[in-house]
């Protein structure tokens, strides 16, 4: 049972958003977007693409998730615009917050989740992704994506978690919870370790690669090939692909 605390603060979102462990712009997530662009009810959705999170990995990189996202969304049906977000100096360009106002879908793929955080608390771009979600459009993060939508995202030095482990202040649109991504790579003692060092008043959504959940007004399902684990303390419980349930 999920503490009534936190079923209060995960129920709080005014669009669908969709957590993704890892596998972005593949074809094993194809179905899983083309049912995104579905819930938006238009014939050709405007998905708007931010690869910002892969940018310390270099312009090539950078430009490669760009376009990636473009060309799967594309084959989808959907009018793509990447936007170029390479850092906090670009998060108050007008052309930038003008393309996520008028996305259907914004998508942050993913990448260094503690750069694409600072590249996005607090500016222009954020508060324009925050309209979009009020007036119904869909947030979905892959990884570092992910993890950046959630109330907390842990702390991270070099690729790896530090003990003690540190919880940072995220961007909170599933306030109640943290993303752990790349679930099914974790060892199970690893990730409990992790889990259990939590603030007593998060929900640890382990997500497995190829997976994602995707919620709405406090009720998700599992889709993709994977599962996700549901950490609450001590607790854990495991949801497979199809399954609905509440936070």
């Amino acid at each position: 049972m999920v503490p009534a605390v936190i079923r209060g603060r995960l129920a709080q979102m005014p669009g669908p958003v969709a957590l993704v462990g890892a596998g972005e712009f593949t074809p094993a997530m194809a179905q899983v977007d083309a049912d995104l662009l579905a819930v938006t009810g238009r014939d050709r959705p405007r998905v708007v693409i931010v690869p910002t999170a892969s940018f310390p990995d270099g312009e090539v990189i950078f430009r490669r998730w760009a376009d990636r996202g473009t060309d799967h969304f594309t084959a989808l049906g959907a009018e793509v615009e990447a936007v170029l977000l390479r850092g906090r100096a670009d998060a108050d360009d007008q052309e930038h917050v003008q393309a996520i106002s008028e996305a259907d879908v914004v998508y942050f793929s993913g990448g260094k989740h503690e750069y694409l955080l600072r590249a996005l608390e607090g500016t222009p771009v954020w508060d324009a992704v925050r309209a979009a979600h009020e007036r119904g459009a869909v947030l979905a993060g892959c990884s570092a994506g992910a993890m950046v939508l959630a109330g907390r995202q842990v702390e991270m030095r070099g690729g790896r978690v530090p003990f003690p482990v540190r919880w940072r202040t995220a961007l909170g649109v599933v306030a109640g919870a943290a993303v752990i991504p790349h679930y099914d790579r974790y060892p199970e003692p690893l990730a409990a370790l992790i889990v259990l060092q939590a603030p007593k008043e998060l929900a640890i959504l382990g997500i497995d690669e190829d997976t994602a959940l995707v919620g709405r007004d406090g009720a998700w399902q599992v889709q993709g090939r994977g599962r996700v684990t549901v950490w609450c303390g001590r607790s854990r419980t495991r949801h497979r692909a199809g399954e609905t349930f509440r936070l």
